[in-house]
């Protein structure tokens, strides 16, 4: 079956350490991680930042930043969908020596009751793609394992939010209403295109992950909800966002 692509016996034909050459020390310690270009135009206004490395490819350069005052976290934009966006954090961590990640975008709310006005902690995540099959064993849910700690600094911030699970796909016009259904019934709060295979790879390479997610779009209505999704709402949220995922990247450097 597809779904057995997982061979941790047999090494890989090749892999990042055979394009880049990974730094003697860590160019940073944390790093954040955004879907958003309004973002890093953002926080390269906001913050002193210098360019520490930069990923090359036939879509383009994709550069990682480093901020001035605060040099042990960097920062740079993803592309979207878990196996692009997978491999791209696989580039970084060799490029930069960085081993722990943090991630925040949007996704489709299930259950609106739970998830209106909060921000989303998701602490398993239903494996709907094809990158993580290749990065660990054939199983529905894979565990968030750092979903905990995610609650505990958003708790501490006062932040509203609410912690459960959340379905990955790399489908989204494909989330059909019966899909909708069955994963709201095994307690999905929301669907995403990145969080499951993007914690198999970070578990089998040795990464840390730490993610959340605010809600973009409605998918438990009768009919489809656009809401802030694509719109000038989003980036507000996306930028106050980017300040939450500091505040998590400064607690896992003073832990």
């Amino acid at each position: 079956m597809i779904t057995s692509s997982f061979d941790p016996h047999t090494p890989p034909v090749f892999g990042p350490e055979a394009l880049y050459q990974k730094p003697e020390r860590p160019l940073c310690e944390v790093m954040i991680l955004t879907f958003s270009h309004e973002v890093i135009a953002h926080a390269q206004a906001r913050f002193a930042h210098e360019q520490i490395a930069a990923i090359p490819g036939l879509n383009g350069e994709r550069p990682i930043y480093r901020i001035t005052e605060q040099p042990r976290i960097g920062f740079m934009m993803l592309p979207i969908t878990a196996a692009h966006a997978g491999m791209t954090v696989e580039e970084a961590a060799q490029i930069t020596g960085c081993k722990q990640f943090v991630l925040f975008g949007s996704c489709g709310a299930l259950d609106a009751d739970l998830t209106e006005g909060r921000l989303i902690v998701p602490t398993e995540s239903y494996r709907d793609e094809g990158y993580s099959y290749h990065y660990a064993a054939a199983a529905d849910y894979i565990t968030v394992k750092n979903a905990g700690f995610v609650a505990g600094v958003l708790a501490d911030l006062g932040i509203p939010h609410v912690q459960g699970r959340a379905w990955t796909t790399d489908g989204i016009f494909r989330e059909t209403r019966a899909n909708v259904e069955k994963h709201k019934s095994e307690g999905c709060l929301a669907v995403d295109m990145e969080c499951s295979g993007l914690q198999a790879m970070c578990d089998f390479r040795g990464y840390e992950y730490y993610t959340f997610f605010y809600t973009g779009d409605l998918l438990d209505a009768p009919e489809w909800e656009q809401r802030i999704l694509g719109n000038d709402q989003e980036v507000d949220h996306q930028l106050h966002n980017f300040q939450v995922a500091l505040a998590i990247a400064q607690r896992i450097i003073n832990q």
